[in-house]
Protein backbone atom coordinates (compact mmCIF):
# COMPACT_ATOMS: atom_id res chain seq x y z
CA UNK A 1 0.00 0.00 0.00
CA UNK A 2 1.17 3.41 -0.94
CA UNK A 3 0.38 6.96 0.55
CA UNK A 4 -1.89 8.60 -2.02
CA UNK A 5 0.12 11.78 -2.15
CA UNK A 6 -2.47 13.53 -4.27
CA UNK A 7 -5.69 12.70 -1.89
CA UNK A 8 -3.36 13.80 1.26
CA UNK A 9 -2.82 17.78 -0.23
CA UNK A 10 -6.34 17.32 -1.16
CA UNK A 11 -6.91 17.93 2.15
CA UNK A 12 -4.47 21.09 3.15
CA UNK A 13 -6.01 24.19 1.72
CA UNK A 14 -2.75 25.60 1.48
CA UNK A 15 -1.92 23.65 -1.36
CA UNK A 16 -4.77 25.50 -3.10
CA UNK A 17 -3.87 29.22 -2.09
CA UNK A 18 -2.51 31.25 -4.22
CA UNK A 19 0.35 32.63 -2.59
CA UNK A 20 1.82 29.47 -2.05
CA UNK A 21 1.71 28.25 -5.69
CA UNK A 22 5.25 27.27 -6.67
CA UNK A 23 6.32 27.47 -3.37
CA UNK A 24 7.81 23.84 -1.33
CA UNK A 25 7.73 24.19 2.16
CA UNK A 26 11.02 22.58 4.03
CA UNK A 27 10.75 24.12 7.12
CA UNK A 28 8.08 21.64 8.79
CA UNK A 29 10.12 21.02 11.88
CA UNK A 30 9.22 24.30 12.88
CA UNK A 31 5.48 24.21 12.38
CA UNK A 32 3.04 22.12 10.01
CA UNK A 33 0.50 23.55 7.34
CA UNK A 34 -2.98 22.59 8.84
CA UNK A 35 -5.40 19.76 7.75
CA UNK A 36 -8.64 21.26 6.67
CA UNK A 37 -10.87 19.29 9.92
CA UNK A 38 -8.42 21.28 12.19
CA UNK A 39 -9.44 24.23 10.29
CA UNK A 40 -13.40 23.34 9.93
CA UNK A 41 -13.48 22.62 13.33
CA UNK A 42 -11.99 25.80 14.91
CA UNK A 43 -13.98 28.03 12.71
CA UNK A 44 -16.81 26.43 13.76
CA UNK A 45 -15.97 26.88 17.26
CA UNK A 46 -15.11 30.32 17.31
CA UNK A 47 -18.84 31.04 15.48
CA UNK A 48 -21.34 28.54 17.11
CA UNK A 49 -19.66 27.81 20.19
CA UNK A 50 -17.41 30.12 21.96
CA UNK A 51 -18.87 30.28 24.97
CA UNK A 52 -17.62 28.65 28.58
CA UNK A 53 -17.84 24.90 28.23
CA UNK A 54 -19.71 22.72 29.98
CA UNK A 55 -22.55 24.55 30.88
CA UNK A 56 -26.15 23.50 30.29
CA UNK A 57 -27.53 25.49 27.46
CA UNK A 58 -26.60 23.76 24.02
CA UNK A 59 -23.66 26.21 22.60
CA UNK A 60 -22.06 25.47 25.90
CA UNK A 61 -22.49 21.85 25.84
CA UNK A 62 -21.80 20.87 22.41
CA UNK A 63 -17.68 23.24 23.21
CA UNK A 64 -17.53 21.02 26.11
CA UNK A 65 -17.77 17.42 24.10
CA UNK A 66 -16.09 18.67 21.31
CA UNK A 67 -13.19 19.07 24.16
CA UNK A 68 -13.44 15.85 25.66
CA UNK A 69 -13.98 14.25 22.17
CA UNK A 70 -10.01 15.50 21.41
CA UNK A 71 -8.49 14.19 24.16
CA UNK A 72 -10.67 10.95 24.09
CA UNK A 73 -9.49 10.70 20.57
CA UNK A 74 -5.73 10.88 20.43
CA UNK A 75 -5.72 9.24 23.40
CA UNK A 76 -7.13 6.14 21.85
CA UNK A 77 -4.69 6.66 18.65
CA UNK A 78 -1.75 7.03 21.10
CA UNK A 79 -2.55 3.93 22.77
CA UNK A 80 -3.35 5.46 26.20
CA UNK A 81 -6.34 6.23 28.15
CA UNK A 82 -8.07 9.63 27.64
CA UNK A 83 -7.26 11.27 31.13
CA UNK A 84 -3.87 10.56 30.80
CA UNK A 85 -3.84 12.97 27.73
CA UNK A 86 -3.79 16.76 28.71
CA UNK A 87 -2.87 19.95 26.71
CA UNK A 88 -1.20 22.93 27.13
CA UNK A 89 -0.14 26.21 25.17
CA UNK A 90 2.96 24.61 24.11
CA UNK A 91 5.64 21.99 24.87
CA UNK A 92 7.77 23.73 26.65
CA UNK A 93 5.52 25.15 28.96
CA UNK A 94 3.94 21.64 29.59
CA UNK A 95 7.82 20.56 30.27
CA UNK A 96 8.42 23.47 32.57
CA UNK A 97 5.27 22.40 35.18
CA UNK A 98 6.46 19.08 34.81
CA UNK A 99 9.92 20.39 36.24
CA UNK A 100 8.13 22.35 39.31
CA UNK A 101 6.26 18.72 40.25
CA UNK A 102 9.80 16.63 40.22
CA UNK A 103 11.13 19.82 42.10
CA UNK A 104 8.28 19.48 44.84
CA UNK A 105 8.60 15.53 44.67
CA UNK A 106 12.49 15.14 45.09
CA UNK A 107 14.88 15.50 47.75
CA UNK A 108 18.59 17.06 46.84
CA UNK A 109 21.14 14.80 45.91
CA UNK A 110 18.48 12.83 43.88
CA UNK A 111 19.21 12.69 40.07
CA UNK A 112 17.56 14.16 36.66
CA UNK A 113 19.72 12.41 33.50
CA UNK A 114 19.35 15.43 30.31
CA UNK A 115 20.85 14.97 27.08
CA UNK A 116 22.76 17.22 25.00
CA UNK A 117 20.78 16.16 21.97
CA UNK A 118 17.64 17.80 22.61
CA UNK A 119 15.67 20.64 22.08
CA UNK A 120 16.09 23.32 24.57
CA UNK A 121 12.41 22.67 25.72
CA UNK A 122 13.13 19.61 27.26
CA UNK A 123 16.37 20.27 28.86
CA UNK A 124 16.28 23.74 29.86
CA UNK A 125 13.83 23.14 32.33
CA UNK A 126 15.09 20.08 34.06
CA UNK A 127 18.78 21.73 34.29
CA UNK A 128 17.54 24.58 36.04
CA UNK A 129 16.80 22.19 39.01
CA UNK A 130 20.21 22.31 39.68
CA UNK A 131 19.81 25.59 41.98
CA UNK A 132 17.30 23.59 43.84
CA UNK A 133 19.66 21.20 45.15
CA UNK A 134 19.19 18.37 42.45
CA UNK A 135 21.88 16.42 40.47
CA UNK A 136 21.41 16.67 36.66
CA UNK A 137 23.60 14.47 34.48
CA UNK A 138 24.17 14.69 31.05
CA UNK A 139 23.97 11.95 28.90
CA UNK A 140 25.92 13.26 25.80
CA UNK A 141 26.26 12.25 21.80
CA UNK A 142 28.75 11.37 20.08
CA UNK A 143 30.69 14.63 19.08
CA UNK A 144 31.01 12.36 15.24
CA UNK A 145 27.58 11.32 14.85
CA UNK A 146 25.23 12.85 17.19
CA UNK A 147 24.67 9.43 17.75
CA UNK A 148 22.73 8.81 21.73
CA UNK A 149 24.49 5.63 22.73
CA UNK A 150 21.97 3.61 25.57
CA UNK A 151 25.55 2.01 26.75
CA UNK A 152 26.26 5.01 28.02
CA UNK A 153 23.23 6.09 29.86
CA UNK A 154 24.07 2.62 31.89
CA UNK A 155 26.83 4.49 33.58
CA UNK A 156 24.79 7.43 34.33
CA UNK A 157 22.24 5.53 35.95
CA UNK A 158 22.21 4.22 39.55
CA UNK A 159 19.44 4.75 42.74
CA UNK A 160 19.49 8.79 42.99
CA UNK A 161 18.06 8.88 39.44
CA UNK A 162 14.40 9.71 39.23
CA UNK A 163 13.72 10.52 35.61
CA UNK A 164 15.80 10.15 32.03
CA UNK A 165 14.63 13.10 29.72
CA UNK A 166 15.39 12.26 26.01
CA UNK A 167 14.03 13.02 22.64
CA UNK A 168 12.67 10.38 20.19
CA UNK A 169 14.28 12.33 17.80
CA UNK A 170 16.54 15.48 17.76
CA UNK A 171 15.32 18.46 15.61
CA UNK A 172 18.83 18.45 13.84
CA UNK A 173 20.47 15.23 14.23
CA UNK A 174 17.12 13.36 12.89
CA UNK A 175 17.80 10.02 14.25
CA UNK A 176 15.25 8.05 15.83
CA UNK A 177 16.26 6.62 19.47
CA UNK A 178 14.69 3.46 20.72
CA UNK A 179 12.81 4.61 23.00
CA UNK A 180 11.45 1.32 24.15
CA UNK A 181 14.94 -0.07 24.87
CA UNK A 182 15.84 3.77 26.45
CA UNK A 183 12.81 3.13 28.87
CA UNK A 184 13.69 -0.16 30.07
CA UNK A 185 17.31 0.68 31.13
CA UNK A 186 15.42 3.74 33.07
CA UNK A 187 12.54 1.50 34.35
CA UNK A 188 15.53 -1.24 35.50
CA UNK A 189 17.28 1.93 37.86
CA UNK A 190 14.01 2.73 39.54
CA UNK A 191 13.30 6.03 36.92
CA UNK A 192 10.84 7.39 34.94
CA UNK A 193 11.05 8.59 31.45
CA UNK A 194 10.08 11.98 29.99
CA UNK A 195 10.45 11.93 25.68
CA UNK A 196 10.10 14.89 23.85
CA UNK A 197 8.16 13.26 20.72
CA UNK A 198 7.78 17.13 19.19
CA UNK A 199 10.17 16.16 16.25
CA UNK A 200 8.44 12.43 15.56
CA UNK A 201 5.04 13.00 15.95
CA UNK A 202 4.73 14.63 12.32
CA UNK A 203 5.77 11.86 10.73
CA UNK A 204 3.12 9.13 12.28
CA UNK A 205 1.46 9.33 16.10
CA UNK A 206 3.38 7.20 17.88
CA UNK A 207 1.16 4.10 19.83
CA UNK A 208 2.82 4.98 23.23
CA UNK A 209 1.08 2.80 25.14
CA UNK A 210 3.37 0.42 23.52
CA UNK A 211 6.65 2.51 23.72
CA UNK A 212 6.44 2.59 27.47
CA UNK A 213 7.59 6.11 28.23
CA UNK A 214 5.55 7.89 31.46
CA UNK A 215 5.47 11.02 30.04
CA UNK A 216 5.44 11.58 26.16
CA UNK A 217 5.66 15.20 25.14
CA UNK A 218 4.50 16.74 21.08
CA UNK A 219 2.89 19.78 19.38
CA UNK A 220 -0.39 20.03 18.10
CA UNK A 221 1.34 22.76 15.35
CA UNK A 222 3.96 20.76 14.20
CA UNK A 223 1.41 17.60 13.66
CA UNK A 224 -0.99 19.53 10.90
CA UNK A 225 -3.24 21.18 14.13
CA UNK A 226 -3.38 24.23 16.14
CA UNK A 227 -0.67 26.03 18.54
CA UNK A 228 -1.49 23.60 21.44
CA UNK A 229 1.18 21.32 23.55
CA UNK A 230 -0.20 17.89 23.67
CA UNK A 231 1.29 15.60 26.97
CA UNK A 232 0.69 11.70 27.99
CA UNK A 233 1.08 11.27 31.41
CA UNK A 234 0.96 7.93 32.32
CA UNK A 235 -1.25 7.21 35.50
CA UNK A 236 0.81 5.55 37.96
CA UNK A 237 3.07 8.57 37.66
CA UNK A 238 0.60 11.01 37.39
CA UNK A 239 -0.39 10.36 40.45
CA UNK A 240 2.75 10.50 42.66
CA UNK A 241 3.45 13.56 40.89
CA UNK A 242 2.36 17.08 43.19
CA UNK A 243 -0.56 18.67 41.88
CA UNK A 244 0.36 21.73 39.81
CA UNK A 245 -3.34 22.87 38.90
CA UNK A 246 -6.14 24.49 40.81
CA UNK A 247 -6.31 22.42 44.59
CA UNK A 248 -9.94 21.80 43.02
CA UNK A 249 -8.85 19.85 40.46
CA UNK A 250 -6.38 17.55 42.19
CA UNK A 251 -8.62 14.14 41.74
CA UNK A 252 -8.76 14.56 37.70
CA UNK A 253 -5.39 13.64 36.44
CA UNK A 254 -5.60 15.55 32.91
CA UNK A 255 -6.27 18.61 34.95
CA UNK A 256 -3.82 17.99 37.56
CA UNK A 257 -0.78 19.59 35.19
CA UNK A 258 -2.75 22.58 33.71
CA UNK A 259 -2.19 25.28 35.81
CA UNK A 260 -4.32 27.94 33.50
CA UNK A 261 -7.41 27.15 31.89
CA UNK A 262 -6.81 25.54 28.34
CA UNK A 263 -7.40 27.24 25.33
CA UNK A 264 -11.09 25.78 24.37
CA UNK A 265 -11.23 26.10 20.40
CA UNK A 266 -7.97 24.81 20.16
CA UNK A 267 -8.19 22.06 21.97
CA UNK A 268 -11.67 21.30 20.12
CA UNK A 269 -10.17 21.76 17.10
CA UNK A 270 -7.75 19.71 18.03
CA UNK A 271 -10.46 16.69 17.15
CA UNK A 272 -9.87 17.15 13.91
CA UNK A 273 -6.34 15.84 13.76
CA UNK A 274 -8.18 12.16 14.36
CA UNK A 275 -10.44 13.73 12.16
CA UNK A 276 -7.46 13.10 9.50
CA UNK A 277 -5.87 10.22 10.52
CA UNK A 278 -9.31 8.43 10.16
CA UNK A 279 -9.99 10.13 6.69
CA UNK A 280 -6.64 9.22 5.67
CA UNK A 281 -7.18 4.81 7.15
CA UNK A 282 -10.63 5.10 5.39
CA UNK A 283 -8.94 6.47 1.91
CA UNK A 284 -6.33 3.54 1.77
CA UNK A 285 -7.60 0.54 3.61
CA UNK A 286 -10.94 -1.50 3.76
CA UNK A 287 -11.24 -3.64 7.07
CA UNK A 288 -12.37 -1.80 10.18
CA UNK A 289 -9.93 -1.45 12.66
CA UNK A 290 -9.49 0.20 16.50
CA UNK A 291 -8.02 3.32 17.15
CA UNK A 292 -4.84 2.58 18.04
CA UNK A 293 -4.46 0.00 14.71
CA UNK A 294 -5.55 3.06 12.28
CA UNK A 295 -3.12 5.40 14.12
CA UNK A 296 -0.19 2.44 13.30
CA UNK A 297 -1.22 1.94 9.38
CA UNK A 298 -1.47 5.63 9.06
CA UNK A 299 2.01 5.78 11.04
CA UNK A 300 3.78 3.35 8.43
CA UNK A 301 1.98 4.84 5.21
CA UNK A 302 3.68 8.35 6.45
CA UNK A 303 7.08 6.94 7.02
CA UNK A 304 7.56 4.81 3.93
CA UNK A 305 6.40 7.81 1.80
CA UNK A 306 9.03 9.93 3.84
CA UNK A 307 11.18 7.43 3.37
CA UNK A 308 11.19 7.08 -0.22
CA UNK A 309 11.23 10.60 -0.49
CA UNK A 310 14.51 11.41 2.15
CA UNK A 311 16.94 8.26 0.32
CA UNK A 312 17.37 11.22 -2.68
CA UNK A 313 18.12 13.85 -0.84
CA UNK A 314 20.04 12.44 1.87
CA UNK A 315 22.24 10.99 -1.19
CA UNK A 316 22.34 14.61 -2.71
CA UNK A 317 23.95 16.35 0.39
CA UNK A 318 26.02 13.39 1.23
CA UNK A 319 28.28 13.41 -2.20
CA UNK A 320 29.06 17.14 -1.44
CA UNK A 321 32.35 18.06 0.23
CA UNK A 322 31.68 21.25 1.50
CA UNK A 323 28.49 19.97 3.03
CA UNK A 324 28.12 18.31 6.52
CA UNK A 325 25.45 16.42 7.14
CA UNK A 326 23.84 16.40 10.88
CA UNK A 327 22.97 12.44 11.82
CA UNK A 328 22.71 9.57 10.09
CA UNK A 329 22.76 8.88 6.22
CA UNK A 330 20.64 6.07 6.38
CA UNK A 331 16.60 7.06 5.47
CA UNK A 332 15.69 4.44 7.94
CA UNK A 333 16.75 5.21 10.84
CA UNK A 334 16.14 9.49 10.62
CA UNK A 335 13.15 11.77 10.09
CA UNK A 336 12.91 13.63 7.14
CA UNK A 337 14.53 16.55 9.05
CA UNK A 338 17.90 16.94 7.44
CA UNK A 339 20.47 19.46 9.22
CA UNK A 340 23.49 20.48 7.33
CA UNK A 341 26.34 22.71 8.14
CA UNK A 342 27.60 24.75 5.98
CA UNK A 343 30.81 26.82 4.97
CA UNK A 344 28.60 29.82 6.00
CA UNK A 345 25.53 31.08 8.01
CA UNK A 346 22.56 28.52 7.41
CA UNK A 347 20.21 31.70 7.65
CA UNK A 348 21.83 32.90 4.44
CA UNK A 349 21.79 29.91 2.34
CA UNK A 350 18.09 29.55 3.54
CA UNK A 351 17.86 32.94 2.26
CA UNK A 352 18.98 32.33 -1.43
CA UNK A 353 16.96 29.03 -1.35
CA UNK A 354 13.87 31.18 -1.61
CA UNK A 355 14.61 32.07 -4.63
CA UNK A 356 14.15 29.14 -6.04
CA UNK A 357 10.72 28.91 -4.57
CA UNK A 358 12.02 26.84 -1.27
CA UNK A 359 10.57 27.65 1.80
CA UNK A 360 13.76 26.86 4.55
CA UNK A 361 15.49 27.83 7.62
CA UNK A 362 19.08 28.51 8.93
CA UNK A 363 19.81 28.62 12.47
CA UNK A 364 20.46 26.72 15.41
CA UNK A 365 16.45 25.84 16.01
CA UNK A 366 16.83 26.03 20.07
CA UNK A 367 19.74 22.92 19.44
CA UNK A 368 22.87 24.92 20.59
CA UNK A 369 24.04 22.27 22.81
CA UNK A 370 23.86 19.20 20.07
CA UNK A 371 25.40 21.80 17.27
CA UNK A 372 28.58 23.07 20.08
CA UNK A 373 28.81 19.31 21.27
CA UNK A 374 29.75 18.32 17.44
CA UNK A 375 31.69 21.09 16.52
CA UNK A 376 29.37 23.12 14.86
CA UNK A 377 29.33 27.21 14.98
CA UNK A 378 26.18 27.82 16.94
CA UNK A 379 26.62 31.61 15.43
CA UNK A 380 26.16 30.41 12.02
CA UNK A 381 24.06 27.17 12.68
CA UNK A 382 22.79 24.97 10.10
CA UNK A 383 20.70 25.15 6.97
CA UNK A 384 17.23 23.02 7.83
CA UNK A 385 15.28 21.18 5.33
CA UNK A 386 12.14 19.32 7.05
CA UNK A 387 9.58 18.17 5.43
CA UNK A 388 6.52 15.50 5.77
CA UNK A 389 4.63 13.12 4.35
CA UNK A 390 2.36 15.64 2.33
CA UNK A 391 5.57 16.52 0.58
CA UNK A 392 5.24 15.41 -3.15
CA UNK A 393 8.04 14.11 -5.31
CA UNK A 394 8.02 16.84 -7.49
CA UNK A 395 8.65 19.33 -4.75
CA UNK A 396 12.27 17.21 -3.21
CA UNK A 397 12.60 17.65 -7.36
CA UNK A 398 12.72 21.75 -6.78
CA UNK A 399 14.76 21.34 -3.76
CA UNK A 400 17.78 19.22 -5.30
CA UNK A 401 17.73 21.66 -8.26
CA UNK A 402 18.13 24.45 -5.73
CA UNK A 403 20.62 23.22 -3.82
CA UNK A 404 22.94 22.24 -6.72
CA UNK A 405 22.38 26.33 -7.81
CA UNK A 406 23.11 27.42 -4.74
CA UNK A 407 25.76 25.21 -2.90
Amino acid sequence: MKLDIDFVRGQFPAFETASLQGQAFFENAGGSYTCAPVIDRLTRFYHERKVQPYAPYPASRLGGAEMDEARQRLAAILGVESDELSFGPSTTQNAYVLAQAFAEMMAPGEAIVVTNQDHEANSGPWRRLAARGLDIREWQVDPETGHLNPEDLEDLLDDSVRLVCFPHCSNVVGEINPVTEITALAHAAGAFTCVDGVSYAPHGLPDVGRLGPDIYLFSAYKTYGPHQGIMVMRRTLGNLLPNQGHHFNGDSLYKRFTPAGPDHAQVAACAGMADYIDALYAHHFDQDADPSARGQAVHDLMRAHEKELLAPLLEAVTARNSVRLIGPADAGNRAPTVALALNRPGEEVAAKLSSHGIMAGGGDFYAGRVLNAMGVDETAGVLRLSFTHYTAPHEIDQLLGALDAEL
